[in-house]
């Protein structure tokens, strides 16, 4: 890597002329070894603030320092047209920007792009054309294109739309990992509010024509990401969907762990009170998942929480 420069702007206002203005005098860093996730509402200007970061899209105004394919590589949500190519073959496009008139590949090239097929583990990909891959497959080739370019800087757009949750699970922790273990740059825009407050060392918040930065839990605790997401029904506090009690009946609870945090979320979806004191008490067992249910009326054993709600109704 010939540069360690990172990315950072000055008075920076983008849009589209003559007057749609969605971001003004911003300024902004990235931080060299930190994973970045830019949020906001759906419309705001994500994908807009990326292509302007990456060179793509002209600013309306200021300047932005760090530019150059050498600095910043990108992966946008656009679709990859790329024929009957493979993936080995567009694993090495990561290289041109280094490459002379003769545009061959030097065994320099040819090992960075191997360390790219090593970090992302896509090995049993690379004879494969690349229309035949899923998105997630997808997604996973184009970061390792975006490695192989060797860049200080990586901007992405969205990289987990439209995948499962495996898919994009995996594809954020590979992120978090790269900017830890590779001291990369990393900013990504996404919609992933539970996978970025859980992997992403700071936020950038969009809101009003301008950017809040913050660690994720300040901007939890002080009522950032509500005032900006205003959530109908969603305790983010807690990462839990807001039940309100439909039943009579309340229920006290004791117990640990997981076993104890699903049957909680149980009750709570089906509508019973949870408080600390009550003439019906369930016992979550330690270990294995088991649960003893006491009511004025009876102990009862239960082997599963369906066969637990099933009593309560009765």
């Amino acid at each position: 890597m010939e540069d360690t420069k990172t990315l950072s702007t000055a008075n920076l206002t983008i849009g589209y002329p003559p007057d749609k203005v969605l971001f003004t005098d911003m300024n902004l860093h990235l931080p060299q070894g930190k994973l970045v996730c830019f949020m906001g509402p759906n419309g705001i200007g994500k994908s807009t603030l990326i292509r302007t970061l990456a060179g793509i899209q002209q600013p309306l105004s200021g300047t932005i320092e760090g530019l150059g394919s050498k600095n910043i590589a990108v992966v946008l949500t656009d679709k990859i047209n790329a024929g009957a190519m493979t993936v080995e073959d567009l694993l090495t496009f990561g290289r041109y920007p280094y490459l002379n008139w003769t545009i061959t590949l030097s065994e320099s090239d040819r090992e960075k792009v191997k360390e790219a097929i090593s970090n992302v583990q896509i090995e049993y990909l690379l004879g494969r054309p690349v229309h035949e891959l899923s998105d997630g497959q997808v997604q996973m080739v184009m970061i390792a294109r975006a490695l192989a370019q060797d860049t200080p800087v990586m901007l992405l757009d969205e990289p987990t739309a439209h995948l499962d949750l495996n898919n994009r699970v995996e594809i954020m922790n590979l992120l978090r990992r790269l900017a830890k273990e590779n001291n990369k740059t990393i900013l990504v825009s996404t919609h992933e509010l539970d996978l970025a407050l859980q992997t992403a060392d700071l936020i950038w918040l969009a809101s009003n024509q301008s950017i809040k930065i913050g660690i994720p839990e300040d901007l939890v605790l002080d009522g950032t990401f509500d005032q900006v997401f205003q959530f109908k029904g969603f305790d983010l506090k807690t990462g839990k969907i807001e039940h309100k009690p439909f039943r009579d009946k309340t229920i006290q609870i004791t117990g640990e762990g997981p076993t104890y945090l699903w049957t909680r979320n149980a009750l709570a979806r089906n509508g019973y009170k949870i408080q600390e004191s009550s003439e019906n008490t369930l016992l979550v067992k330690d270990g294995k998942p088991g649960w003893t249910l006491v009511t004025p009326h009876q102990s009862r054993d239960c082997k599963t929480l369906e066969e637990v709600l099933n009593l309560l109704e009765a």
